[in-house]
């Protein structure tokens, strides 16, 4: 069984989607075992301790450097025996060191189809406004894996989503959690921790698997 640690800075809509997962036996061969967050006051910790999870807050500005917040967050993953890192509406840099220490094996979803509207500065909802300021039909979200590139590791798996005429960067925010990061990102965990994702000159590949 592989331990899975959640990465987040809020509300952890995405950690809930990730513990119903858990609940309902969709995670095949792995558990939630850690939720790190960056804020003392997230109300992810709560959807954390409620499912009975381990939680632990790392504050960067705690820390006088980012070496040695770099080497806290890296000891406490190591300390719990973490094969998986989930990066789930996390605010803090995660610096190369630690994408080296756990090369292939951090992921993030982000609420567009990378390469639209991604990449430093898009975050929360400026990626709904951006997408709506472009007029596209159609956005959605993506689970890759992390690198030293923003938002540029391989694509695991993408969801389209269809924009209205009538959305506000808050209701396509909503639209994209609901029909696509909060279906994507369990079945992307579930999919590596049953060992089906394999990673070849830079591109996932599905093994047995339809999406």
């Amino acid at each position: 069984m592989l331990k899975i640690a959640v990465l987040v800075s809020g509300g952890g809509t995405n950690l809930q989607a990730l513990i119903d997962a858990q609940a309902a036996g969709k995670i095949g061969n792995g558990e939630l075992a850690l939720v790190v967050s960056s804020r003392a006051d997230a109300y992810a910790l709560q959807r954390a301790k409620a499912a009975g999870i381990p939680v632990e807050v790392l504050v960067r500005r705690s820390f006088s450097t980012q070496e040695q917040y770099d080497e806290a967050l890296i000891s406490l993953l190591k300390r719990c025996g973490i094969d998986l890192v989930v990066l789930a509406g996390f605010m803090t840099i995660i610096s190369g060191r630690v994408i080296r220490e756990f090369e292939n094996r951090i992921v993030n979803v982000h609420p567009s189809l990378i390469p639209s509207f991604c990449g430093e500065g898009f975050y929360g909802l400026k990626v709904h406004e951006a997408a709506l300021r472009k007029g596209v039909k159609v956005t959605g979200a993506t689970v890759h894996f992390v690198n030293e590139v923003c938002d540029g590791g391989p694509i695991i798996l993408q969801k389209a989503v269809e924009v209205l005429p009538d959305d506000t960067a808050e209701t396509l925010q909503h639209r994209v959690m609901e029909q696509a990061e909060w279906k994507l990102l369990p079945k992307a965990v579930s999919l590596f921790c049953s060992g089906k994702i394999k990673l070849i000159d830079g591109k996932v590949f599905i093994k047995e698997e339809k999406i």
